[in-house]
């Protein structure tokens, strides 16, 4: 109850701070004469908000950036060698590996599950198609932690001499076999694609959600035309509904690309990035928390700055372009 009440009287505080503090700062503008008034009140009314962007977003940036070009207790300077160490290690290039398989399979697999699930969903009753698709967007409000936790539990791998409390290994077990260390096969990357599926399971609901909005605003009138000009449905649905959901699709596939990029939560959970399964948001925090290299975090930061910079930017035109269109 006292955290209730903490909780409460903390948003009650910040919203009515910040109603305050905006009331005065009106106050006093409109006190200026008119033209001063016109001129001061949009940077009033936004400084703020550039206030605490510039204190814990830009500040951070550029301290993390100055960061990586110093040794591992930010006393010294080293130039590029925290870069140069880290791009010629070669458990660091298997990291860039792992995430670059993530980035890879995971995008493209949630697109593909979601758009095909949106699909059959909508081909279902009206309350079938709410109940299917409540179910199936579940697992989006799992965090990464509850739904590695979970999904723990399916890979879980006991000696053979013990009850087997994984789905997996009971499975396997049944059948008369040993049972196996998912999570430590590193053979094909296995294990890699098997943390991949937590992901992909958590994230196809909200691909199904985007996905079965856009396919449901296609004009009925373009299947119809396309259906008299003797299309089936596959060529209706790749000619015709799939070019008019493009813009939808790369809006999904940015947002998981953006997600995947910076996953940490999964991988740490699970095996903290052992057994060949380390991605680059695990590095980072081990490098900074178990080993204490600030220069080796920061270094890791900024290669990962580099590379969502060109996502983002990307995303951003697209969505301009989505606007001029409208």
């Amino acid at each position: 109850m006292i955290k209730i009440i903490n909780a409460v009287l903390a948003v009650l505080a910040g919203v009515g701070g910040a109603m305050v503090l905006y009331f005065v700062l009106n106050f006093a503008v409109e006190r200026l004469p008119g033209k001063w008034e016109h001129r001061i009140k949009p940077y009033v009314f936004i400084g703020p908000a550039l206030l605490v962007i510039g204190v814990f977003l830009i500040y951070p940036a550029v301290q993390t950036f100055v960061y990586s070009f110093a040794n591992d207790d930010s006393t010294e300077f080293v130039g590029f060698q925290n870069y140069t160490e880290l791009l010629g290690s070669e458990a660091f290039r298997r990291t860039l590996l792992n995430t670059l398989l993530w980035i890879i399979i995971v995008p493209v697999v949630v697109v593909v599950m979601g758009m095909a699930v949106a699909v059959l969903a909508d081909r279902l009753g009206a309350r079938s198609e709410k109940t299917t698709k409540t179910i199936i967007f579940l697992p989006m409000a799992i965090s990464g932690v509850g739904a590695a936790a979970i999904w723990g539990f399916i890979y879980a791998s006991r000696p053979p001499t013990q009850d087997q409390i994984g789905l997996l290994n009971a499975v396997v077990v049944g059948l008369g076999f040993d049972p196996v260390a998912w999570l430590q096969i590193d053979t094909g990357k296995l294990n890699s694609l098997l943390l991949m599926v937590i992901m992909i399971w958590t994230q196809v609901g909200f691909a199904m959600v985007l996905l079965s909005a856009a396919i449901k605003s296609v004009p009925e009138e373009t299947l119809e035309a396309a259906r008299i000009d003797g299309a089936n449905e596959v060529q209706t649905f790749f000619r015709v509904v799939v070019p008019q959901i493009w813009a939808t699709v790369i809006t999904v596939f940015i947002t998981v690309l953006i997600g995947v990029m910076k996953v940490f939560d999964i991988v740490y959970t699970t095996t903290n990035g052992n057994f060949n399964t380390n991605v680059i948001a695990v590095q980072f925090f081990n490098e900074l928390f178990t080993n204490g290299n600030n220069g080796y975090a920061g270094a890791i930061v900024i290669m990962l700055m580099i590379a969502i910079i060109p996502v983002m930017a990307y995303q951003v035109r697209h969505f301009k372009k989505q606007e001029a269109a409208s």
